[in-house]
């Protein structure tokens, strides 16, 4: 779920690096060091990508979170969104949702998708805030405008049942193609339950049976088993 400077003195090193000789520092991890404690929020935010995946430094989750801090706090939207992601896995700081959405908000209001559709699935199971499926609509709906697959999949779910939204199924339709078409299997199983139905979209035989194919062959079951039903599974 989440991605990714000289030292003056080591003594004034304030995080861990005792998995390593004083020798064994490289002249880049050093540099980037430097930096970080200079306050250079890109080398904050790269020396916790260092820590959190033992990227040239010592794996030290703790060591990420103050990185992901100091950078978030700067305005950086990927710390800010990292650091999100370690609150909601409880990863080198106590597990807290509340905090976790304070700092996808912030990332999210940056324009972040993945962030906005991690606020909106906030909203919509009531981690961290309120429930609020309107909230989540919009959320899904920013990050869907984006790109962000599971977010079209989301807000045609929504649409569908008409939750946090007025029900429209040829607007849940429409997420529904643009999931599917970015391979995600559920979208395409809907897709094609849309089409067998008739439901948002004209009745069409031909292309439920694409879809349920295009779900199966990525191990829906439910699209297998409706392929049988239709005579079609091969």
């Amino acid at each position: 779920m989440k991605y990714a400077l000289i030292l003056s003195l080591f003594l004034n090193i304030s995080f861990s690096m005792h998995a390593f000789a004083a020798d064994e520092v490289s002249d880049q991890l050093k540099a980037m060091i430097e930096l970080a404690e200079q306050g250079d929020a890109e080398a904050q935010y790269d020396l916790a990508l260092a820590y959190d995946f033992a990227d040239g430094a010592p794996e030290d989750h703790v060591a990420a979170v103050k990185w992901y801090l100091k950078a978030a706090e700067q305005g950086h939207m990927d710390a800010q969104y990292n650091l999100a992601i370690s609150y909601d896995d409880g990863e080198g700081v106590e597990e807290d949702n509340a905090a976790a959405t304070v700092w996808y908000r912030k990332a999210a209001l940056q324009g972040d998708a993945k962030a906005q559709y991690n606020l909106a699935r906030s909203y919509d199971e009531g981690e961290g805030v309120e429930v609020d499926h309107a909230e989540a609509v919009d959320w899904y709906r920013k990050a869907a405008e984006q790109g962000h697959t599971s977010a079209q999949y989301n807000l045609a779910v929504s649409y569908d049942e008409g939750e946090g939204v007025r029900q429209n199924h040829e607007e849940a339709v429409k997420w529904y193609i643009k999931a599917a078409k970015a391979g995600d299997p559920e979208a395409q199983y809907n897709l094609a339950i849309s089409y067998e139905i008739g439901e948002g979209v004209e009745e069409n035989k031909g292309e439920a049976v694409k879809w349920y194919r295009r779900a199966a062959a990525q191990g829906d079951t439910d699209a297998v088993d409706r392929l049988k039903a239709l005579n079609a599974w091969e």
